[in-house]
């Protein structure tokens, strides 16, 4: 069903993979709501994925770009800004990589060129992006930028790694940023620390199986799927959440507020 929630809007939204994507499911409610996008991933996922389906899906160009690379992502928002004929409103960061994580090396014996390509990708592409966007002016008064995050970035949570690291610098940044953002061009900027899902990274980390039932038996409303996820987004893009920014935003079915259930024991 849809509200016309974004009609008129426009965003950019970084990371549709396939269809387990956060991102992917957050392009097709946004674009059901109304608003007109740009996607954008890495060369290689646009090449490997199928991120092109989606394009054709809800008519949205696709710009590749490696948020890594601050040239690339002006290259990008130059791209944004001539494609919607000035600024836009929204942006998603659900970006997040670790090769320690890939290569299944333990945390108590880190690779640390490993380890900062992980925080550079995960959260440093964030600041990136912002960066980019501030300086260029791109988004629009009142825009909403949105990245997803986990609870590993304020607790221990075995088997997450250097991802841990990089949740909290990028929770970090949401804050550091808002609070400027915010004075000049009534930017929001807010992270969404997401239950386990089942997506393509996420499938990748050790025990995500466990966690994932671990966590669903906890939460007293059980696990956020996927497609909640989008439809929580929609709504930080949305005007109904103009004055919520600089927040760590738990979408987990209660899971962070809760200590034990009868189910867990």
């Amino acid at each position: 069903m849809s509200y016309n929630l974004l009609k008129g809007k426009r965003g950019l939204i970084f990371g549709a993979l396939n269809e387990q994507s956060i991102a992917w499911r957050v392009a097709e409610r946004a674009a059901e709501e109304g608003a007109e996008i740009v996607l954008s991933n890495s060369p290689v996922a646009v090449r490997m994925g199928a991120i092109n389906t989606l394009s054709e899906r809800i008519n949205a160009p696709v710009i590749a770009a490696d948020v890594t690379d601050v040239e690339d992502i002006e290259r990008l928002v130059d791209g944004c800004l001539e494609h919607f004929g000035g600024g836009f409103d929204f942006v998603l960061h659900s970006v997040g990589m670790s090769p320690n994580i890939r290569k299944q090396i333990p945390y108590t014996a880190l690779n640390y060129d490993y380890m900062s390509k992980t925080l550079d990708v995960s959260a440093l592409s964030f600041h990136k992006i912002l960066q980019v966007l501030h300086a260029k002016d791109a988004l629009r008064d009142w825009a909403s930028v949105v990245a997803l995050t986990y609870l590993a970035a304020e607790r221990a949570v075995v088997g997450y790694s250097d991802m841990a690291e990089a949740k909290a610098m990028l929770q970090s940044i949401a804050r550091s940023f808002g609070a400027i953002y915010g004075r000049e061009r009534h930017v929001r900027i807010n992270t969404v620390s997401q239950s386990p899902t089942m997506t393509t990274a996420g499938s990748g980390i050790e025990g995500m199986q466990r966690m994932y039932d671990y966590a669903d038996g906890v939460a007293p409303l059980g696990n956020a799927s996927a497609d909640d996820c989008a439809n929580y987004i929609v709504t930080l893009f949305s005007d109904l959440t103009r004055k919520v920014t600089m927040q760590n935003l738990y979408h987990d079915g209660g899971f962070a507020m809760t200590a034990f259930s009868l189910e867990s024991l």
